[in-house]
């Protein structure tokens, strides 16, 4: 659990790192150009890797601030 924070390194990399691999109009996913389908699965994703990181951290247990 003491590394779980390099996890929000990977939407970073997904994202942006292979962006210009993804930057193409074929093929349509879900009606979409691939490149917006690439940007709305990497949005969607991020929220779930922040949730994920969010209820692993040891930081967020413990009373709420006050």
């Amino acid at each position: 659990m003491k590394y779980i924070k390099l996890l929000l390194w990977v939407p970073f990399i997904g994202l942006l790192g292979f962006l210009p691999f993804a930057n193409r109009i074929e093929p349509y996913v879900l009606g979409m150009p691939f490149l917006l389908f690439w940007v709305v699965f990497w949005m969607v994703l991020s929220s779930l890797i922040l949730t994920i990181v969010y209820r692993l951290d040891p930081d967020n247990k413990g009373s709420d601030p006050e």
